[in-house]
């Protein structure tokens, strides 16, 4: 099956950018990267989250309540060639961690499609999508898909159903 996700959103190759933790969103991005085409490109801050869980979390919990921008380590270079990005990342305390801020207000998506997924332990995409449209008020957010962390290995089946309702298969 080949998937069209250049033409939704109007130019380019598809941008997969996703914040990955334990490797789970990793794992989904990469699926949606095999069906769509495009590029992947992996948002890492420059100071990492501690290896175990709950640390981790508490960290992310700091940062939201100070509404912390993480220094990111890299840059996506020719944001403007993409029409549409898949926009990957763990729920993390009800929406999208904090790195992901820092991420989309590094760029103007105005006139993008954004497709939102996340990996969760239950909590689906919370208020994930609202703040996303907050953040990108120029661009069209779609609709999201939300993977239980234990299915984020296997998710291809629930990614391709979500891709097709997208209006992304050929």
């Amino acid at each position: 099956m080949e998937l069209n996700a250049q033409n939704k959103g109007g130019k380019g190759r598809p941008l997969v950018a996703y914040f990955s933790w334990g490797g789970n969103t990793r794992s989904v991005a990469e699926q949606i990267q095999r069906a769509v085409g495009g590029d992947l490109f992996e948002i890492k801050t420059v100071k990492p989250y501690p290896a175990e869980y709950r640390p981790a979390t508490e960290v992310a919990k700091q940062e939201q309540d100070a509404d912390a921008r993480p220094e990111l380590a890299a840059r996506v270079n020719g944001v403007d060639s993409y029409g549409v990005v898949f926009l990957g990342y763990p729920n993390w305390w009800g929406t999208i961690p904090m790195p992901l801020y820092t991420f989309l207000e590094s760029y103007d998506f105005s006139g993008k499609t954004i497709f939102p997924f996340c990996t969760n332990g239950g909590s689906g995409l919370g208020r994930s999508v609202s703040d996303i449209q907050k953040l990108c008020p120029k661009a069209t957010v779609g609709e999201g898909l939300a993977i239980r962390t234990e299915h984020a290995k296997s998710a291809q089946n629930d990614v391709t159903a979500w891709l097709r309702k997208q209006g992304l298969a050929k």
